[in-house]
């Protein structure tokens, strides 16, 4: 199965590589690659293939699921007092909202040149870029540092609401919406971020943060800050799956804590882990916050809903598209869906985007569930298709965070130095505070050719810390080592197909072909 896994890798690849090419973009320059393009495409598929094998003979089943190193930092005495500090937690605190503050302020009164204003820049380069890569790489640091956790904590320990309805809020957070407004204010944002054109602009950008404020602000107080956290506020949705791949986790080793958590923590080995409102709960002397394995925490058994597991595909479809756009192909799906496009009213660029950004989706949740069942077929009637579904869909995460990572690095690199002089002169005003006014970019500092190669690198590493997450959840499940071996060759062919688009997406516009 493995071999046919690659040679479908193989016809797949000419195909995808015979479309047009288009101009680049950010780089002066486009990288001449020492060889094809499609020897790229299959050294990597095959890559990812050859993995496949070493991990299957390599990793076998743990005795305990949840059995993995780790260590707990607060066990030593220096860095506990450091990462527990109530100054230091208040400094960051107060810097965060300071940020916020600024963001929104200068979104208002600055100068409505996107340039020339911080707001654009900080959302959409140092906040939305960096803070996912902090994340990933090691740990959520948005847990510390939400500003709209935290300046709702600040009003309600003023205000203290204890008295009122479940919790201490107004109502219970109905179940059967699991974490469907987080993928609805999600979709706004990637959206706003992909279609709209008015998202870059300050006065409009302040009224969208300001919007967003009211709302979450709003579902905290009616539901209850972790509720609408873990179900409703996306950014604390999207982070929190981030983190699983991250060497960090917080916990609590009293379970007790647990009993009245709305959550649904779900723990296991008298453990919790990153359950914040178990964490917050519970006794000093019971936190946790370990170091560990990368990419152990997508693992873990719980119960995933399908709405999480709609959320996630959203997260892989939303930064597929951003790529997406870029390329030939889209071009011709504009040409292609104009007829359609012209029945249905649809008349603007903007509506045939916001088309595609509904039907990619739409598109990413039909092939999953066609992999399930496949999946569930090879596991020898161990695993339904319906539980596969939300099996192995973190397993997906590693590959959506790649893409992010090689899709964006340009930006943070390049556009982010942006920020430098903004802080002298956040509302582009002619100010020079910290005489960094007449600083300019560097776009010398990357180049395309480093672009692709940490591209290449990326996507197959997260390819592989995708089969090898899977590959892990199989044994959990099946326990005929044989058969939970047989259910990832569908996965594993799902996941050379999809190495190959991710790298010829990034490929178009930086390199020669």
């Amino acid at each position: 199965m493995v071999r046919r896994g690659i040679i479908a890798s193989l016809v797949i690849v000419p195909f995808i590589v015979a479309s047009r090419p288009v101009l680049a973009h950010g780089f002066g320059e486009r990288y001449d690659l020492p060889v094809p393009l499609n020897f790229f495409l299959v050294g990597a598929a095959a890559t990812v293939a050859f993995s496949f094998l070493v991990i299957g003979y390599f990793v076998g089943r743990s005795k305990q699921s949840s059995n993995y190193p780790k260590y707990n930092l607060l066990s030593n005495q220096l860095i506990s007092r450091l990462i527990t500090n109530r100054f230091v937690i208040q400094l960051i605190e107060s810097i965060s909202v300071t940020l916020f503050l600024i963001t929104l302020a200068t979104a208002f009164l600055g100068d409505n040149e996107p340039t020339n204003n911080f707001s654009p820049t900080f959302v959409w380069i140092i906040w939305w870029v960096g803070i996912a890569y902090i994340t990933a790489f090691f740990g959520n640091i948005w847990l510390v540092i939400n500003p709209w956790k935290i300046m709702f904590d600040l009003v309600d320990s003023r205000i203290n609401k204890s008295t009122i309805g479940r919790d201490g809020w107004l109502f219970q957070y109905p179940k059967y919406l699991d974490v469907w407004p987080g993928i609805i204010i999600f979709f706004a944002f990637i959206w706003i971020e992909n279609i709209y054109s008015g998202g870059a602009i300050p006065n409009k950008l302040g009224v969208l943060i300001l919007s967003y404020s009211i709302i979450t602000w709003t579902g905290m107080f009616l539901f209850g800050k972790h509720a609408w956290l873990k179900h409703g506020e996306a950014f604390s949705i999207l982070f929190g799956l981030l983190s699983r791949l991250s060497p960090s986790e917080i916990g609590v080793l009293d379970t007790n804590a647990c009993r009245n958590c709305y959550q649904g923590c779900y723990p296991h080995n008298l453990q919790c882990v990153d359950c914040l409102e178990c964490f917050e709960n519970s006794d000093r002397s019971d936190r946790l916050v370990n170091i560990r394995p990368y990419a152990i925490g997508l693992s873990r058994p719980e119960n995933i809903s399908i709405g999480s597991m709609i959320f996630v595909l959203l997260t892989l479809a939303s930064v597929t598209f951003d790529g997406l756009t870029a390329t030939s192909l889209w071009l011709d799906f504009q040409n292609a869906i104009h007829p359609i496009a012209d029945i249905l009213g649809i008349t603007s660029s903007a509506g045939i985007g916001t088309f595609g950004l509904l039907m990619l989706p739409i598109l990413f949740l039909g092939i999953y569930i066609l992999f399930s069942f496949l999946m569930s077929a090879f596991s020898g009637g161990y695993l339904s298709t319906y539980k596969t579904t939300t099996l192995f869909v973190y397993s997906l995460i590693p590959i959506a965070f790649a893409y992010h990572l090689s899709h964006y690095q340009s930006y943070l690199v390049i556009q982010g130095q942006h920020i430098i002089p903004l802080i002298s002169d956040p509302f582009g005003y002619g100010w020079d505070i910290f005489g960094t006014q007449t600083f300019r970019v560097d776009i010398s500092i990357i180049n395309a050719k480093f672009v692709w190669i940490s591209s290449v690198i990326a996507i197959v590493i997260g390819h592989i810390m995708s089969v090898y997450v899977a590959h892990l959840i199989s044994l959990r499940e099946i326990p005929d080592r044989s058969k939970a071996l047989q259910s990832q060759y569908p996965m594993l062919l799902l996941m050379i197909f999809y190495t190959a688009i991710s790298l010829w997406i990034i490929a178009q516009p930086i390199v020669q072909h």
